[in-house]
C-alpha cells in the first residue's frame, strides 16, 4: 500500500548506496590519520531519521570508533517544515578528548547543526565534522557549514532509507517524494 503513496524517487537505492560508500571513502581518508586508541572517534547519530544512513555508512568505515545517539526534534508529528531542533536525549559519555563525526538526515534549515555542534565541543570533543545525507537546495541550508554531504536535492519534502512523515516511510529503501494528497491527510496516517 505504501508504494501506492510515492509520487517519484528522488533518490534510488543504488544511487544512495554507491554515494554511502564514496562518503565513508572520504571519511576514512580524512579521519585515519587522527584516529587511535588515544585519539577515539565518536560517531553520533542523530535520531530516528539519520539510523538507516548512519547504520550503512559505519559499516563501511575501516576505522576504530565508538556509536552515540541523539535524539532531537525538528518535525514534530504531520509538520513538513521544520518548528526548531530541540534536543530530546542524548548520549554525552566518552568524548572528551576524541573526534565525533555527528551524522544527519537531512539539512534544511541548519538549526539542528547549530544546536549540537557546540554542545558535543562543550563535552569535551577535541573536533567535531559533521555529515549529513541530504542538503536541500535553500539559502539557510547552502550556507551552514558541514563536512560531508551526500546530495544536495530540491527544496521538497522527502521520505524513506530512514526520513519520515508522521513517523511512517522511514522503511523505503529509495528517497522519494509523496503524491499531493498524502501529506496532510488521513491517507499518509493510513500508511
Amino acid at each position: 500500500m505504501m508504494r501506492s503513496h510515492i509520487d517519484k524517487v528522488i533518490l534510488s537505492r543504488q544511487r544512495i548506496s554507491r554515494r554511502v560508500q564514496e562518503l565513508a571513502e572520504e571519511i576514512t581518508r580524512d579521519l585515519s590519520p587522527h584516529v587511535s586508541r588515544e585519539s577515539h572517534l565518536t560517531i553520533v547519530s542523530v535520531m530516528t531519521g539519520a539510523m538507516v544512513f548512519c547504520s550503512d555508512l559505519v559499516r563501511q568505515l575501516p576505522l576504530q570508533l565508538r556509536i552515540a545517539t541523539m535524539r532531537v526534534s525538528s518535525y514534530p508529528g504531520i509538520a513538513t517544515n521544520t518548528q526548531g531542533a530541540k534536543l530530546v536525549e542524548a548520549q554525552f559519555d566518552g568524548l572528551a578528548g576524541g573526534r565525533v563525526l555527528l551524522v544527519d538526515d537531512i539539512l534544511d534549515s541548519g538549526s539542528t547543526l547549530r544546536l549540537l555542534v557546540p554542545m558535543l565541543k562543550s563535552h569535551g570533543a577535541l573536533e567535531v565534522k559533521t555529515c549529513v545525507l541530504l542538503r536541500k537546495k535553500r539559502p539557510e541550508a547552502m550556507a551552514t557549514p558541514v563536512d560531508y554531504v551526500g546530495f544536495d536535492i530540491p527544496d521538497e519534502f522527502v521520505v524513506g532509507y530512514g526520513l519520515d512523515y508522521d513517523d511512517y516511510y522511514r522503511n523505503l529503501p529509495d528517497i522519494v517524494s509523496l503524491k499531493p494528497g498524502i501529506i496532510g491527510g488521513e491517507v499518509g496516517r493510513r500508511a
